[in-house]
């Protein structure tokens, strides 16, 4: 039983904090029972297992922890443990979307649809404590990496009708930060440019939102 917070595996959480340790380490930590139960069952092996009243007292797992209410367990995996590079028919390509939440439930929208991620430099980091709550464990499933396809860039305005776009064998979708969107350079790495039209008077979809109806206009059309 941990009894100190001079401990080493607790010092370790606590560098895991921030995304330059996680880089620099490899490692990312999973806190809260239904997290670490969804990275076990997806088959990725803890570093070092943390459980509140058996391997340490809650008050100390408690201080290290990042949740409102402090997590009955902790775990610390290996990134290089996380599915990669599996091709799939589907994939979205994050263009620098900073937010965690967004890149999280980006993830977790991929899960749904059996689809892949693509992140570019500058994105948030999808192991990260609120990538990984907002992906919901659907970061122990889906595959991250490069994705190779016909590459649909959504843009709020003045693409052509995504209903309209003949979707290819695989099909990239590529979104950006809802206050910068996708850059030109972006664009013209793009085989077609789409829009979700939008009838009400909000000037564009958040980034999530984009992600997900490409992906069910894709698996509508799939079906």
């Amino acid at each position: 039983m941990i009894t100190s917070p001079q401990n080493q595996t607790l010092k370790l959480v606590r560098k895991l904090h921030a995304r330059r340790w996680r880089d620099k380490l490899g490692l990312f930590f999973a806190e809260g029972e239904d997290l670490v139960d969804a990275a076990l069952e997806a088959g990725l092996e803890p570093v070092e297992l943390l459980v509140a009243g058996e391997t340490v007292t809650p008050e100390l797992l408690a201080q290290v922890s990042t949740l409102p209410h402090p997590a009955r367990a902790i775990a610390v995996f290996r990134r290089q443990d996380l599915p990669v590079n599996e091709a799939r028919p589907a994939a979205l390509a994050l263009w620098r979307v900073g937010d965690p939440g967004n890149v999280g439930t980006l993830i977790r929208t991929a899960d749904a649809f059996g689809a892949s991620i693509e992140l570019s430099p500058g994105s948030a980091d999808p192991t990260g404590p609120k990538a990984l709550r907002a992906s919901a464990g659907a970061v122990f499933r889906v595959p991250l990496g490069e994705a190779v396809g016909q590459r649909v860039g959504l843009v709020a305005h003045g693409g052509k009708p995504l209903s309209e776009v003949e979707f290819g064998d695989v099909t990239v979708f590529v979104v950006g930060a809802e206050r910068e969107g996708l850059p030109e350079e972006v664009l013209a790495r793009c085989d077609v440019v789409a829009t979700i039209p939008t009838p009400g008077p909000a000037e564009s979809l958040n980034v999530a939102a984009a992600g997900a109806i490409a992906l069910f206009e894709w698996s509508r059309r799939s079906d």
